[in-house]
């Protein structure tokens, strides 16, 4: 057994059941996401309420930019003043946060970081001697010695994207602009302006998770980032517990407490519509950031080419046939079984509420009477990074977090669960039994390298396959929190008998 993100790269790659396109690599690396927020804040309330969600998660981002731009929603102004106004209500109760966690960075810093992006809507307000001081926090931020990816939080229009990308290209060789490109990438809320499709076709090799839309929310009904709260206005989110995305649940556990939530406004439409774009980079053991399909927070996508792409994209759809598509299968709380793209996030909303509500309560309470999230060891292996093990089919695997612990002294709640869809980009998804799922040692059982296929004959079943097992562990403090680790198995077929 080993617990190497090389092996996972190694297994990932090989070709899978009906899936055409090549698996991108596994973001490997160590520390904290790098990002850079691009949002048309000030056009509605969910900008703010994003941004102070955002906040409250920069222990664990490395924040690189804040840059406020333009939209279909906001086509001639950008409105940096709120994002100041937002950093320094956080200045303000971070001392108390210090006190929960480490690693919040100084208001005075991230206020250094807020720039203004394209002043008006689109292409149309890009090319030369058009670069906005936020292109140019892009461009820097991309170029700095640093192996890590740039996230770019796509919450608006991607006009001051694509003014960085349309300056690199006019001032650099193909090379270094392959180079550059290499390094982004964009989680975008839809297509806000008739840039993201622009950088799209002109930057194929550019990582880009979206589901394609014209700017005027037509499609925004299907695309998954509407699962964070779309239950309301979308209807779209049968079966999850929309309690806790109400402006009632909002009142009782964020706006009633300090500084920071007292700035957090009453939605419109749905609660953070943009929050998606970064859920998925927070450090709570699931590692979605790593690659798309792995699933987390943020959604779960599928690399595929949609109609009207010149080429494949992190989106949504899939193969209804071998039934490796974007939608994962989830028990909503009525108990039925709900399949969608918005349950690839609905799926975890009563963690990510309770998690945030738990933050609220750091930046005006001290250490001991609020609540924190458990600390998990699997197999001997504390942290976050995924496990890896080698698994072969007919033998059985025991996966033990008993050393596993809450910094608050409560008891523990384990849930292992085989997140089916989790990982389908060019691989053979792997068939497993779980005993024990609800206590802190699990055997889990390959049975077969690829899982049953519902129609005979679909595909094809060769090489390595892979089961993505989770752990959820729940404490029972107010409110509950959960964290995570994700088990990768490399399933191989039993050797044949002598």
């Amino acid at each position: 057994m080993r617990t190497s993100l090389r092996i996972l790269i190694a297994g990932l790659a090989l070709a899978g059941i009906a899936q055409p396109q090549p698996a991108p690599p596994v973001d490997n690396f160590n520390g904290h996401p790098r990002v850079i927020v691009l949002s048309d804040i000030g056009n509605e309330p969910d900008d703010q309420m994003s941004l102070i969600r955002f906040l409250l998660y920069s222990n664990e981002l490395d924040i690189e930019g804040i840059v406020a731009t333009t939209s279909t929603w906001q086509k001639k102004v950008v409105h940096p003043e709120t994002m100041h106004t937002l950093v320094q209500a956080y200045g303000k109760v971070r001392p108390n946060l210090l006190q929960h966690a480490k690693g919040w960075p100084a208001a005075e810093d991230l206020d250094r970081l807020i720039f203004s992006g394209q002043a008006a809507y689109g292409m149309a307000a890009t090319g030369a001697d058009k670069l906005s001081e936020g292109a140019q926090a892009i461009i820097r931020a991309a170029d700095r010695d640093d192996a890590r990816p740039l996230w770019i939080s796509l919450w608006g229009g991607a006009n001051t994207l694509a003014q960085a990308l349309i300056q690199v290209k006019a001032t650099r060789d193909p090379a270094a602009v392959q180079k550059f490109v290499e390094k982004l990438r964009v989680y975008s809320i839809s297509d806000q302006d008739d840039a993201g499709p622009w950088i799209r076709r002109e930057f194929p090799a550019l990582s880009y998770i979206v589901l394609p839309s014209t700017p005027t929310s037509g499609e925004y009904y299907y695309a998954t980032w509407t699962g964070i709260s779309g239950d309301v206005y979308y209807r779209n989110c049968a079966g999850a517990n929309g309690a806790v995305v109400t402006n009632e649940w909002l009142d009782a556990n964020i706006r009633s407490k300090g500084p920071l939530g007292k700035l957090y406004p009453k939605f419109a439409f749905i609660m953070e519509g943009d929050t998606p774009s970064f859920l998925g980079l927070l450090d709570n053991g699931l590692n979605a950031y790593r690659r798309p399909d792995w699933g987390g927070w943020g959604g779960r996508y599928l690399y595929r080419q949609p109609y009207g792409e010149s080429h494949a994209i992190w989106t949504q759809g899939g193969d209804m046939f071998s039934r490796v598509t974007s939608q994962d299968t989830v028990t909503g709380l009525d108990g039925k079984e709900y399949i969608s793209d918005h349950a690839t996030i609905w799926r975890w909303r009563d963690a990510y509420q309770n998690d945030f509500a738990a933050r609220m309560d750091w930046t005006s309470t001290d250490f001991a009477h609020a609540n924190h999230n458990p600390h998990l060891v699997v197999n001997g292996y504390a942290g976050t990074a995924p496990v890896v093990l080698d698994a072969v089919v007919g033998q059985p695997l025991q996966l033990d977090a008993t050393r596993s612990a809450d910094p608050d002294g409560q008891k523990l709640n384990f849930t292992w669960f085989h997140y089916g869809e989790a990982g389908a980009t060019g691989a053979n998804l792997a068939a497993v039994t779980l005993a024990g799922a609800d206590t802190s040692k699990a055997v889990v059982t390959p049975t077969a390298v690829c899982r049953p296929q519902w129609f005979a004959g679909v595909g094809r079943c060769s090489g390595i396959g892979v089961a993505h097992i989770i752990l959820a562990v729940t404490d029972e403090g107010s409110p509950k929190l959960t964290s995570y680790r994700r088990v990768i198995l490399n399933v191989r077929a039993a050797p044949p008998r002598q």
